[in-house]
């Protein structure tokens, strides 16, 4: 009572009675963070990070190429820079390139990577700067990208579009995206059980030069050590001998001084015993002998094995650990570490969880080419030494320089392949994965964005594991909740919430310098006992031990005060271990280390430290979101830190133990989430199902859309913007480039169309425009040279002999023998009547060589179901020289029966019926309703959101506004009705609807207004598929199958199984011989195979054969048998015995 006494006892009543001040602009903040960080900023930002400081590491690391055959020939790269984007016109002529001209004409948006290099030629050194050695891809917006820090109007001039997020690479004329990959976090102690329950804990190092796997593992209550370098496990108390710990004493403090912490280490200790192990000799001698041998090729000084064992323990085994001139302090303690956390979790501490998110690290582009750039670059070295190696010893009159043979195609070729394929395969760190790029999806703005912000988790999709898949506590705020797809893939792919940060790399010199000046005290100097002490914390910097403190608290304090003053990164975390008694600092400058972060307000004496004052100030433009975070108003907790912290996601549930207020709530959802409004009045599922929706709705891609020319691309005629939004619809600026249209909507049955979803729409709405789409394709061609000199040509049109017009196939063709644009184009008429030569290769000598090339029709024909027009015709020239035509079509539809529409709230229906208006019921003030929709979609699925959306719209319509749906806020019900009443209108939404049909009023009041309505991407005209007759598989002669192949459809064994349970035999074979593969064979009666024309050969007579309709595939499964030595024979009796 004394405490509150002492806060609240000098406050009138009146004071105690005001609420808390909100801080009711706070949002705004929101934007602030955007404008410096957007939304793919992570992506951009590590990519930076690469191109400027990791590629310099890179170089550095791998700086010095010597040769064997010459001492004195060296060379050393001095400096290296990638360049802006260019492109090579003729030889030697480059200029500036945008990325448009890249997508149009299928090249590579890449920069020159160029080196200063030393070298000596002979017997002077020669310096050379700007040599170049390959082709960096650019990423759209990074920092060498043409594309940065322009104005609107520039990019006009560019023809790209302001509001594109950028982040992903033109590779060949394809936009890619480099996903961001999620894994376990190196160089941490994970401590886990395996399948038999046994505990064990593992550590997976990786630095600059190596990466490995070392695990500590439990036998028989003993402890082992493993590790793939070594041929089998070695027991924990050997490698502290041969790390120079040869007393029992010292291992057993430094583990710790525990009544049960010993008694579970005791048998290590008598198994070293048994052995017959003492010194650090005895022990270097045991392991060296238990090293596998690696085959050194190219010799070297033979090491004996106690050396083996040495240089292995140094730098194999805990490789992140360093060791200087073996002095092995800090990897004894760390390996104690590792025991003793395995003794604990023994006991009563539980195992680390592998899927709590402080435990994981996301790797963005920049690593994963860093990596790959890394691997390239060595491999250059390393040919670079071959050449030297061969050339060198030769002699000749000229010297050997170097640079003529610096091939620029290695490292080029590389960086593209690996981006186009996504198979990303180093051989130094055996790393080989499938699919780490995907192709841009540019369905709509939204699709591309959402992309953007993907997580893909390394785990195989079939196993049916539920751990990685369920959604962790401590994605909170980090990643989406809603956000992900259904099916196999489900809770593995994941995508990022509204304001995450991935951090780059950090240098962590300052934070070492600032920790020691705290009472950081070094490892080397205690001894082990101190170690073990219940008051002392170790330190772990980045996974590496950095120290020990006593007062911890105060460490902690001290340094976030640091970081809020701006001394230290904003981005590096500090938190509290306290089962494990450790201090966890995080800069993670190691390589795949990324945090992720999210600015919180920060809460000082029970108020907001940001204020409305500061508010006003950002919005007036002098001051942005940078200051916050210096003046300590905002900062960045990660996963871990959070843990540490009393977040309160409201003003007025602040209490006194509060250290940090969320700046809004509703940014723990993603892009795709936050367009639905009202999202958390609907059934979890529904926001899931919307999210993968908005990926497929129509809308507009961006203000360039139309001079792109895209192999497929949909766009809505007449979008609008929804009249029921959200604060991330306005942030990510979704207005601009909608999806969707306003539909009104009345909720009733109508016509027994609308059973299971189906809508009914009305058909003067589509006449008026609703829901109409352009659907663009592309169709291209080069014109290639030949390496005999012959080349492809473009033949005018043919024209027919009696009257002197083209034949029907080339009537849309020019006289250049290239549609022209505007034209329309029917199933099978010509676009490029293109021909190329009959032979292409170069003739074997002594063959007779034809003088005139002989030229075969290869024409570039339109194949589809209806008409389409000519939009444009591009002709160009690709990167090979070789000539590029590209030709956009264009199809106008318009909305038909079976066409998929949906509302925001994964309320997906296909059109059932179409009907006039005047059938359509309409409300007393006339409006008929452009869509009437099943009640029955309501119930069961319970997104009372869409009902809410409807009011919330109708109120907005009445008072020309639009309303928000923002997600745990957004317009109240309570208002919008009061707004419904005031207009005359009934506060439930409901309205007197009368029939189109009878023209009576109808019994009931319907639910009437409007709702947003997105227009899918799966319309029936491109999944119509039948079929009578048609193309046959060349081997079994069975119909060819797939809808683009003009298939059949199977009957396949479960519909047999039905077929033979009705016992409808006759219809069993019409479908499975008749209509298929029916085929006539001859069979001899005498020895059972197969004849030809009416002759048996194995009986060399025809009086036994007889012919029968057996199915093709049946003869080719005898044929395929008998070339086996396995010889089916037919019984064959007369039909009528």
């Amino acid at each position: 009572m004394d405490v509150l006494a002492e806060e609240f006892g000098n406050l009138t009543p009146e004071q105690l009675a005001a609420p808390i001040p909100t801080v009711e602009e706070k949002w705004r903040l929101l934007p602030a963070f955007l404008k410096v960080k957007g939304l793919v900023k992570q992506h951009i930002d590590s990519f930076n990070y690469f191109i400027n400081v990791e590629i310099k590491k890179i170089m550095k690391a791998n700086e010095k190429v010597t040769s064997d055959a010459d001492p004195m020939w060296y060379l050393k790269y001095l400096n290296i820079y990638v360049g802006l984007p260019d492109v090579e016109e003729s030889f030697n002529v480059t200029r500036p390139v945008s990325p448009h001209e890249c997508r149009l004409r299928d090249m590579t948006y890449s920069a020159p990577i160029t080196v200063d290099i030393e070298y000596t030629r002979g017997s002077q050194r020669i310096i050379r700067n700007a040599l170049p050695i390959g082709r960096m891809p650019i990423m759209l917006r990074s920092s060498n990208c043409v594309l940065t820090g322009k104005t609107p109007a520039e990019f006009a001039k560019l023809n790209e579009c302001p509001l594109d997020p950028g982040g992903y690479f033109i590779v060949k004329g394809v936009e890619k995206v480099i996903l961001i990959q999620e894994q376990l976090s190196k160089n941490r102690i994970i401590v886990e059980a395996d399948r038999k329950g046994a505990v064990g804990a593992s550590v997976t190092s990786s630095t600059h030069e190596k990466k490995s796997r070392t695990n500590m593992a439990v036998k028989q209550g003993r402890f082992y050590l493993r590790h793939n370098t070594l041929s089998e496990d070695i027991p924990i108390v050997i490698i502290f001998k041969a790390m120079g710990v040869e007393s029992d004493q010292e291992i057993v403090q430094m583990i710790g001084t525990e009544e049960h912490v010993m008694a579970a280490f005791g048998p290590s200790l008598e198994e070293c015993q048994k052995a017959q192990i003492f010194t650090q000799m005895q022990a270097l001698k045991y392991i060296g002998n238990k090293v596998r041998r690696q085959r050194m090729w190219g010799g070297g000084p033979k090491k004996t094995k106690i050396e083996e064992a040495r240089e292995l323990l140094a730098s194999t085994i805990l490789t992140h650990v360093p060791v200087k001139e073996f002095n092995f302090r800090a990897k004894c303690i760390y390996t104690a570490v590792m025991v003793r956390r395995v003794i604990l979790a023994q006991g009563d501490n539980k195992v680390d969880d592998r899927d709590y998110y402080g435990n994981k690290r996301l790797e963005l582009a920049g690593q994963l080419l860093s990596l790959l750039f890394e691997d390239l670059f060595k491999k250059f070295n390393s040919e670079m030494k071959k050449i030297a190696d061969q050339v060198i010893p030769k002699q000749r009159a000229a010297q050997f320089d170097v640079v003529k043979h610096m091939r620029q195609d290695q490292i080029t070729n590389g960086m593209v392949n690996a981006i186009s394929t996504g198979n990303w395969s180093l051989k130094r760190f055996k790393m080989d994965r499938q699919g780490v790029t995907q192709v841009l999806s540019r369905l709509s703005y939204i699709s591309a964005l959402g992309m953007m912000t993907r997580i893909s988790s390394q785990f195989e999709k079939t196993r049916k594991v539920s751990g990685p898949r369920s959604l962790q506590p401590s994605q909170w705020g980090m990643l989406c909740p809603s956000d992900t797809p259904e099916g196999e893939a489900c809770g593995l792919v994941k995508n990022l919430a509204l304001m995450t940060h991935i951090t780059t790399d950090m240098e962590d010199g300052p934070i070492v310098k600032l920790a020691s000046n705290l009472g950081v005290e070094d490892v080397n100097l205690l001894c082990g006992e101190e170690l073990s002490y219940p008051n002392v914390f170790l330190v772990f910097l980045n996974g590496n031990i950095l120290g020990v403190i006593r007062d911890h608290k105060k460490l902690v304090n001290t340094f976030r005060l640091m970081r809020r003053a701006g001394y230290i990164n904003e981005f590096v975390s500090i938190s509290t271990n306290l089962t494990d008694r450790c201090v966890y600092i995080s800069s993670d400058g190691g390589r795949l280390c990324r945090y992720i972060c999210r600015p919180y307000i920060i809460v000082k004496k029970q108020k907001p430290a940001v204020t409305n004052k500061h508010m006003e100030e950002l919005a007036q433009g002098y001051r942005n979101f940078e200051d916050f975070l210096h003046e300590s108003l905002v900062e960045y907790l990660d996963v871990n830190e959070e843990n540490d912290c009393n977040i309160a996601l409201y003003e007025h549930t602040i209490n006194k133990d509060t250290t940090h207020l969320e700046i809004e709530p509703f940014t723990l959802l993603g892009v795709c989430a936050g367009l639905i409004p009202y999202p958390h009045h609907n059934q979890s599922p529904r926001n899931t199902y919307q999210c993968a929706m908005g990926k497929q709705a129509m809308g507009t891609i961006g203000y360039n859309q139309r001079n792109r020319i895209d192999t497929l691309m949909y766009l809505l005629a007449y979008p609008q913007k929804p009249m029921v939004k959200t604060k991330t619809i306005e942030l990510i600026e979704f207005e601009k480039l909608p999806a969707g249209q306003n539909a009104t909507v009345a909720v009733m049955s109508y016509s027994g169309y609308d059973i299971e979803d189906a809508l009914v729409l009305n058909k003067a709405s589509l006449d008026r425009g609703f829901g109409r789409c352009l659907v663009y394709k592309n169709a291209k061609c080069t014109l290639k040279r030949y390496t005999n000199q012959t080349f492809d040509k473009v033949m005018g049109p043919m024209l027919d002999a009696a009257t002197r017009k083209p034949i029907w196939r080339h009537e849309i063709l020019d006289a250049d023998g290239i549609c022209s644009p505007g034209e329309k184009v029917e199933n099978k008429q010509v676009l490029v009547n293109k021909s190329m030569p009959t032979v292409t290769q170069i003739p074997l000598e002594g063959s007779n060589v034809p003088q005139q090339p002989q030229y075969k029709d290869v024409p570039i024909t339109y194949k589809g179901a209806t008409d389409s027009y000519i939009e444009k015709v591009m002709i160009s020239s690709n990167a090979e020289d070789a000539f590029l035509i590209k030709m956009l079509l264009r199809q106008t539809r318009r909305p038909e029966i079976g066409d998929k529409f949906s509302s925001r709230h994964g309320q997906k229906g296909v059109c059932g019926l179409i009907v006039p208006q005047e059938d359509m019921p309409f409300c007393d003030s006339g409006i008929c309703p452009d869509i009437i929709m099943n009640p029955h979609g309501f119930p069961s699925r319970m997104t009372v959101g869409k009902l809410i959306e409807l009011l919330a719209g109708k109120a907005g319509v009445l008072d020309g506004r639009f309303h928000y749906g923002t997600a745990f806020g957004g317009s109240k019900v309570k208002d919008v009705c009061e707004d419904l009443v005031r207009h005359g209108y009934n506060y439930l939404g409901k309205d007197y609807v009368t029939s189109g049909i009878t023209g009576e009023p109808l019994e009931a009041y319907i639910y009437f207004g409007p709702v947003y309505y997105q227009k899918l991407k799966h319309m029936v005209l491109d999944k119509m598929h039948a079929r009578a007759r048609g193309p046959r598989a060349v081997l079994t002669r069975q119909p060819t199958e797939g809808r683009s192949r003009d298939g059949g459809l199977r009957l396949g064994e479960m519909e047999r199984d039905c077929l033979i349970g009705y016992g409808a035999s006759m219809l069993l074979l019409e479908r499975l011989m008749i209509s298929s593969d029916a085929f006539e064979v001859d069979v001899c009666g005498q020895c059972g195979l197969l004849g030809y024309s009416g002759w048996c050969h194995y009986c060399k007579s025809s009086c036994h054969v007889s012919s029968l309709r057996i199915p093709y595939a049946c003869k080719l499964l005898f044929q395929e048998l008998q070339s086996m030595n396995i010889i089916p024979r037919l019984k064959l009796s007369k039909y009528n015995e």
